[in-house]
C-alpha cells in the first residue's frame, strides 16, 4: 500500500463515517479501503479509528493525525497540479466580476493579454456595479475600487487610481476656466452618482481637503458617460484617470485645477476565504499586479 493512498483512505473515512463512504468517494471497493487502513495502522503503529458497527470514531492518535494530515493532502494535491500546469499551462475558468467601466475600459484588455498564453483557459468576466456575492455567484475573484465594506472577504491590494477634474477646450472658452475650488460653485458639473457619499466632492488643495458643493445638469452612474459628455462641453467632470487619459492626449479634454488633487481610490482583488487558492486565480492576480504598476497604480 502506498502511504498516500492509506492517507486518503483515512480522511475519506473519517469524512463520511464510514468504510464504505470512503470507498464510492476514492472509487475502490469497501474491502479495499479497510485493508489500506488497517495497512497504515500498521505502518504508523497507532490505531486511528474505533470502529462500531453504526460509524466510525477517531481515537487520539487518529484526532492528531486528521488535523494534520488534510493539509498535508491539499499541499500535495497543490504541487502535483502546479508541475502539470506547468508544462501544459494554465486551464479551467476564472470567474472574473468587475465594475462596468473598469471592466470594459481597462480590465477586459489585460485579460486578453493574461490568456493568450494559456488556450486551454478559459475566462468568464461579469460586469456590474453591484457588489456581488461571490459565493452565491461562483465568483473566483472581484476586482473592487475604493473603500472595501465586506470584512469576511480576503483582499489583496493591487495599486490605486486618481481622479481627475476636466472639461472640454470649448467648455473652458464659453465659460471661463476657474482658478480655485469655489469657482466650482459656479460651473456647470457632471456627477458620477458612483462616487459614494453626500453629492459633494473631497477634493485636496494645499494638503486640505475640502468637500466642495457643486451641482449641474446631468447626474449619471456612469464614469464614461460622464467624460463624453465633458467632452461635448457639457460642463467639468470629474473621473478617473484611466477613464480621460486619451481625451487628454488627444486634445478633447483638458485637466481643470492641475494644482488640485482628486480623490485616490484603491484597488483590490478580493475573494472568498478558503484554504488555497487555485494556481490559475493567483496567477491572475499576480499579472493584474504588475500591469497595474506598469501603469502608474504600483502596489504599496
Amino acid at each position: 500500500m502506498d502511504l498516500v493512498d492509506g492517507m486518503r483512505v483515512f480522511v475519506a473515512s473519517v469524512e463520511t463515517g464510514s468504510f464504505s463512504g470512503a470507498a464510492m468517494r476514492l472509487g475502490i471497493s469497501p474491502k479495499l479501503a479497510s485493508k489500506y487502513m488497517a495497512e497504515l495502522e500498521a505502518q504508523l503503529g497507532a490505531q486511528l479509528l474505533h470502529r462500531t458497527t453504526r460509524r466510525l470514531g477517531l481515537t487520539v492518535a487518529g484526532e492528531q493525525l486528521i488535523a494534520q494530515v488534510s493539509d498535508w493532502l491539499d499541499q500535495l494535491d497543490e504541487m502535483k497540479n502546479s508541475v502539470r500546469e506547468e508544462r501544459r499551462g494554465l486551464s479551467g475558468t476564472i470567474r472574473v466580476s468587475a465594475a462596468v467601466t473598469h471592466g470594459e475600459m481597462f480590465l477586459a484588455p489585460l485579460l486578453r493579454r493574461f490568456r493568450e498564453p494559456h488556450p486551454d483557459l478559459t475566462i468568464d468576466l461579469r460586469l456590474s456595479d453591484r457588489f456581488v456575492d461571490l459565493a452565491g455567484e461562483g465568483i473566483d475573484v472581484a476586482i473592487r475600487i475604493g473603500r472595501l465594506d465586506d470584512s469576511a472577504l480576503m483582499a489583496r491590494k493591487l495599486g490605486q487610481i486618481r481622479l481627475m477634474l476636466v472639461a472640454s477646450p470649448g467648455y473652458l472658452a464659453r465659460t471661463g476656466r476657474p482658478e480655485s475650488l469655489n469657482d466650482l460653485t459656479r460651473h456647470a458639473c457632471i456627477r458620477d452618482t458612483n462616487l459614494r457619499g453626500d453629492g459633494a466632492w473631497p477634493l485636496t488643495e494645499g494638503g486640505q481637503m475640502h468637500r466642495v458643493a457643486i451641482s449641474g445638469p446631468y447626474l449619471v452612474n456612469s464614469a464614461r458617460v460622464a467624460r463624453d459628455l465633458a467632452i461635448e462641453g457639457q460642463g467639468i467632470a470629474l473621473c478617473p484617470d484611466y477613464v480621460v487619459q486619451a481625451g487628454i492626449e488627444k486634445g478633447d479634454l483638458e485637466h481643470v485645477l492641475p494644482h488640485v488633487c482628486g480623490p485616490q481610490l484603491d484597488i483590490h482583488a478580493v475573494h472568498l476565504p478558503q484554504r488555497r487558492m487555485a494556481r490559475r486565480t493567483r496567477a491572475l492576480m499576480d499579472f493584474l499586479a504588475r500591469n497595474l504598476a506598469s501603469h502608474g497604480t504600483a502596489e504599496t
